[in-house]
């Protein structure tokens, strides 16, 4: 099938997305953007790629159908896992060493781009089994795509879905039922889901840690360092920041501090 766009409709389209998201389409994932158009001109029963560039500037809900549509949604259980070890092994004692102090029994969480759930549900696992009482945590899931959103607002998962949950949590956390596992009531309360944006800020305000893995990669530097920004605001003082593994923030002008543990690299912010 011949691309739909031309090298002008390329560059009115990636320069839209990249407006009200921060996503960046190079040339070398041009053919992606022109599939997920592809998608949404037969969904919407049209033929010219010009009125449908005016259904999105004037049309807010089909202007997220379209960023939804453009976003890619990897992630699975206990993704990379030395993550989760310096989440265990290193943050939260620490964390709570400050929270004692301040007669604060609260852990607040942010995952952005938390995609299907995956991610926010294995926090609030590891969460539920090691903190001593009278702690508790509250997280916020957050992520572009109402699609996803809701998948994780249900909490089921079929059973290809769940391998690399260690037994110990899928037994204690997770409901066998059909062909899947559905996320246990007691889980899933701790979990608010919420569309956002990351070009914008959440609101949120001293959060104690923030995962945002896998979503810097797919915008340009000024659109993750305005996003960095956002997450240093967001972020109590000497709370964490996870970023994926192949992300870094060296060579950019942030506030954050790299933090090298035992199982994995870090940010934190320090002020006191």
């Amino acid at each position: 099938m011949a691309d739909l766009l031309t090298d002008a409709d390329f560059d009115l389209f990636r320069k839209v997305i990249y407006d009200e998201s921060g996503i960046t389409f190079s040339t070398t994932n041009r053919s992606i953007l022109d599939s997920r158009l592809k998608e949404r001109l037969r969904e919407k029963k049209m033929t010219d790629i010009h009125e449908y560039y005016k259904l999105i500037s004037s049309n807010k809900e089909e202007m997220k159908t379209l960023l939804d549509s453009v976003t890619t949604n990897l992630t699975r259980f206990f993704r990379n896992q030395p993550h989760f070890d310096a989440l265990e092994k290193y943050v939260i004692p620490h964390v709570l060493e400050r929270k004692k102090s301040r007669g604060d029994n609260i852990i607040k969480i942010w995952s952005a781009g938390c995609s299907t759930g995956e991610e926010p549900y294995t926090i609030a696992m590891i969460l539920k089994k090691i903190l001593p009482p009278p702690y508790t945590f509250e997280i916020v899931a957050s992520d572009l795509s109402l699609k996803s959103l809701m998948v994780g607002k249900q909490g089921f998962y079929d059973n290809s879905k769940i391998t690399g949950i260690p037994p110990e949590y899928l037994d204690k956390y997770m409901i066998k039922r059909d062909n899947g596992y559905q996320v246990c009531d007691d889980i899933m309360k701790r979990i608010r889901f919420d569309y956002h944006n990351l070009k914008y800020d959440a609101g949120l305000r001293n959060l104690d840690i923030i995962f945002c893995r896998n979503v810097l990669i797919y915008f340009d530097e000024p659109a993750q360092l305005a996003t960095i920004n956002h997450f240093y605001d967001s972020l109590a003082s000497q709370a964490y920041l996870f970023i994926g593994h192949s992300e870094s923030l060296f060579g950019m002008k942030t506030k954050f501090e790299f933090l090298k543990t035992d199982w994995a690299c870090l940010y934190q912010k320090n002020e006191k």
